[in-house]
Formats: C-alpha cells, structure tokens, sequence
C-alpha cells in the first residue's frame, strides 16, 4: 500500500512541479524561479504535512507516504535547481548562482518553518 501511494503522490507531485517550472516572472535575471517556487511550496506542504503527521500516531505510514515522501519529493527538485546552479557558474555566472543557492536555502528554511508553525497552531 505505501508503495501506490509514494507511486501516486510523486506523479502527482512531478505534474505540479513540470506546470510550475513554466512560470518565471523575472526572465532575464538568470535565476530559475519556477524551481525556486516549487521547492518553497513543497517545503511549505511538508512542514505542515510534518507538523499534522507529529499529531497522528505511527500507523498512518500510507498517508506520510502519499503527501510526504511522495507528493513533496516529486514537487521538490533538487537535483533541478543543482543542474540549474551548474549551469550558471558554466555561464560565468557565479553571483547569480550564488544568489540561487543562498535563496533556495533560505526560502525553503523558511518555508519549511512556517507551515510547521502555523499547522501546529491550526491543530492546538
């Protein structure tokens, strides 16, 4: 059962973050923000996702496969934004690709943190 779940959460994922990486307002600056995006919402999601599976006891294992591992990981791309970073220091792009990583950090950090919060507090 876990299986099918990680099976359909990841494609389900994978769709969400193939649609979102056609999106990039700031074309022209280099940096991959449909990527950036993705990986800010799928941290969004499973910071809340941590945040409510921390209140369910250890037997709902298929739904921490489906929304967690699956979902967030096939929404989340780091072997994408690793490429894209890659290719901006081959492009004599060093700031921007330092920009890229210090913001997809910070964002993801960031993000991570306030859908734990605020679905910890949902919850209370």
């Amino acid at each position: 059962m876990q299986l099918i779940a990680v099976f359909i959460g990841g494609g389900l994922g994978s769709l969400c973050r193939f649609l979102l990486s056609r999106f990039n307002p700031l074309v022209g600056t280099g940096l991959p923000i449909g990527t950036i995006l993705a990986n800010f919402f799928a941290c969004l999601l499973l910071g809340v996702f941590a945040s409510y599976l921390a209140e369910k006891p250890s037997d709902d294992l298929p739904l921490n496969a489906l929304l967690a591992t699956g979902f967030c990981g096939g929404f989340s791309t780091f072997s994408t934004f690793s490429l894209e970073t890659f290719q901006l220091l081959r492009q004599d792009l060093a700031a921007v690709a330092f920009y890229n990583v210090a913001l997809s950090l910070a964002t993801g950090l960031l993000a991570v943190f306030l859908g734990y919060y605020f679905a910890s507090r949902a919850l209370l």
